[in-house]
């Protein structure tokens, strides 16, 4: 058969299609998304179980006009698919090619990028106001994923959308999970409302009947209202009916007539209205069915048989941590880790599987995470919250106000610090360092590698104040741990090489590169040093102090952006000491960096051996 995808290149075309090519369009998309991942890497179980519900969306609604807003965006492969995107589709995530995520700068049909989750209902809410005071036809649609609707930002949207405009349509796509399985109330509540058997033995006579014979548009109002009469009889009160929102569901997400004459009845609501789809994670392919959240979000693999192409080799820093994590535990009955759905994201799957009573996931939830853990650490516990640094970026005030206001002994560890890679820019963890290293009384820490990594965690379960661990995603150098890794020593940095000239401060996984540079630098008659700094506050000042005696020049090189950041710090400890040097720092300039490869990225930016070197060999001669 002749492939029908290929003659998709809008929306547009799409209406015109069949119905009962519909189906086959799904099997293509599908696999276009394996394929590409396959190659390219990115999200696939998300994406994979939204393609039904995608093409249904852009048969009823009419981008870029009517406005479709998908919270966290990493499920929309399908919808850039048929936006116009098919044939760049291949260049996912590479460099200069599209965004894993929405972007309002990449295509016209993104009415809001996102890449962080809880953010489409209230993005939603504000457009259709917008549209309402703007006197507006356009149609508004936030598609919600349950995992995102448990965030705390989509229920403060909630609880303002029957006060603000009468015209809304969520889309609750419910596939139990968000990156790891739901948990709290809510996803319990739709559990209960997917499984009661009575209402939907029920509810798929009434449907196969109402397709069959209710045709007419004021027939199939009926339908809907007795369904809700019904629904009374079997469940509690609707949740989101308690909101002011008219509830339909639950829809089968992969039946397109379903779906079809559901989105037909929510474009014709004259009140806001919450459409919940059922979906499956991973749908279309075996492995991704099997281990959905194993499959969220992955590397380069071979497609027929599953198997990741990129080696086991050295251990990732979040492996390692988890690890940590353990053997800490295994002594201290009051250490407890708290996750924001990301249990295996952050290296916490065993622990949580060897220490249940001591595991806490919340959800998506990373301000309730701080506060959460905060309270246990006002009750003598050691709580360690795992979080990706770009996530803590929605912590910082929960970070002052609740634990080091009250000097608690909350411990942070921030995975993914510093540059992602393909992720792009809603992903990068550049800005933790400049948000974070002013607070007073909060220790903030790097490790140069899997060793160090382990005895700063153990180091700040023993000194019980506010502490921060940021590195970077991905492996380390691949040292071993041992079984009792050294403690690192309060507020010390650790000399590497010893130099006069020149120092080169450089941050945890920056230090492979000031030690080339440095190389170069002494071969050039400027004899140099390379400091590991361990800490980032507190600054080690004394042998600051030593160095800027001597030095003519002094350097920081970080995987962070540079304003605000660790060289900053530097720069504020070397002006009360009358340095008379120079002072050169090397990060992420203050923008927001797109995706690509980091070795390219790095290039672009001047972060490479070459031009560290020249820059530091032209300041000295100057």
């Amino acid at each position: 058969m002749d492939s029908i995808l290929n003659t998709v290149n809008s929306p547009e075309d799409l209406k015109k299609m069949r119905p009962e090519d519909l189906p086959h369009l799904a099997e293509e998309i599908r696999a276009l998304i394996i394929n590409t991942v396959s190659a390219n890497g990115g999200h696939l179980s998300s994406n994979l179980g939204t393609v039904e519900l995608t093409i249904a969306l852009l048969r009823v609604f009419a981008p870029p006009q009517d406005k479709l807003i998908w919270d966290v965006s990493h499920q929309a492969y399908a919808y850039k698919i048929l936006t116009g995107r098919r044939d760049a589709f291949p260049t996912l995530r590479q460099t200069g090619g599209i965004s894993g995520f929405l972007s309002r700068g990449e295509s016209e049909f993104d009415a809001f990028g996102a890449g962080h989750a809880g953010t489409a209902l209230s993005a939603a809410l504000g457009m259709a106001t917008a549209r309402d005071r703007s006197r507006g036809g356009e149609h508004v649609v936030a598609v919600v994923g349950d995992g995102a609707l448990g965030c705390g930002t989509s229920f403060e949207a909630l609880n303002n959308v029957a006060l603000t405009t009468r015209r809304l349509i969520v889309i609750l796509n419910d596939n139990e999970m968000s990156i790891s399985a739901n948990v709290g109330a809510l996803a319990r509540c739709m559990g209960r409302l997917l499984t009661h058997p009575r209402y939907n033995r029920w509810k798929s006579n009434v449907e196969r009947f109402a397709r069959e014979k209710l045709r007419m548009s004021w027939l199939s109002r009926t339908y809907l209202r007795m369904e809700e009469a019904v629904k009374g009889l079997f469940l509690r009160s609707i949740l989101f009916e308690e909101f002011g929102l008219r509830y339909i569901g639950p829809i089968d997400g992969h039946s397109l007539p379903s779906l079809l004459s559901s989105l037909e009845i929510a474009k014709n609501s004259d009140e806001p209205i919450l459409v919940h789809v059922t979906t499956q994670k991973g749908r279309g392919y075996a492995f991704a069915e099997a281990e959905p959240d194993i499959w969220h979000g992955t590397g380069a693999f071979e497609s027929k048989t599953g198997r990741q192409l990129k080696s086991a080799g050295a251990l990732k820093y979040s492996d390692v941590f988890g690890q940590a994590m353990e053997r800490l535990a295994q002594g201290n009955d009051r250490i407890v880790a708290i996750t924001a759905a990301m249990s295996v994201g952050t290296g916490l799957a065993n622990f949580s599987r060897r220490f249940p009573d001591r595991f806490f996931d919340v959800g998506i939830a990373e301000e309730h995470a701080v506060i959460f853990a905060a309270g246990m650490a006002a009750r003598s516990f050691l709580p360690v919250v795992a979080v990706y640094s770009t996530f803590a970026q929605r912590i910082v005030d929960y970070v002052i106000h609740d634990v080091c206001l009250q000097n608690l002994p909350v411990i942070f560890c921030l995975d993914r610090a510093g540059i992602v890679g393909d992720d792009g820019p809603t992903h990068h963890g550049l800005f933790d360092i400049a948000l974070f290293r002013i607070v007073p009384g909060l220790v903030m820490m790097q490790p140069k590698d899997e060793p160090e990594l382990a005895g700063m965690i153990a180091a700040a379960a023993a000194w019980k104040k506010p502490s921060m661990i940021r590195y970077p995603r991905g492996c380390g150098p691949g040292k071993p741990v041992p079984p009792e890794p050294a403690v690192v020593e309060f507020g010390k940095a650790e000399v590497i090489t010893k130099g006069d000239a020149v120092q080169i401060w450089a941050l945890g996984d920056m230090l492979p590169l000031a030690q080339r540079a440095a190389q170069k630098i002494s071969k050039a008659g400027f004899k140099t040093g390379v400091i590991n700094p361990r800490f980032i506050a507190p600054l080690d000042a004394d042998l600051l102090r030593q160095q800027a005696a001597r030095a003519q020049c002094i350097v920081t090189i970080e995987n962070a952006v540079v304003n605000g950041g660790f060289g900053s710090a530097v720069q504020e400890a070397l002006a009360g000491m009358d340095f008379r040097g120079k002072v050169l720092r090397f990060g992420w300039p203050n923008l927001f960096i797109p995706h690509g490869a980091r070795e390219i990225l790095e290039e672009q930016h001047g972060l490479t051996e070459a031009a560290v070197s020249a820059s530091i060999l032209k300041a000295l001669r100057q």
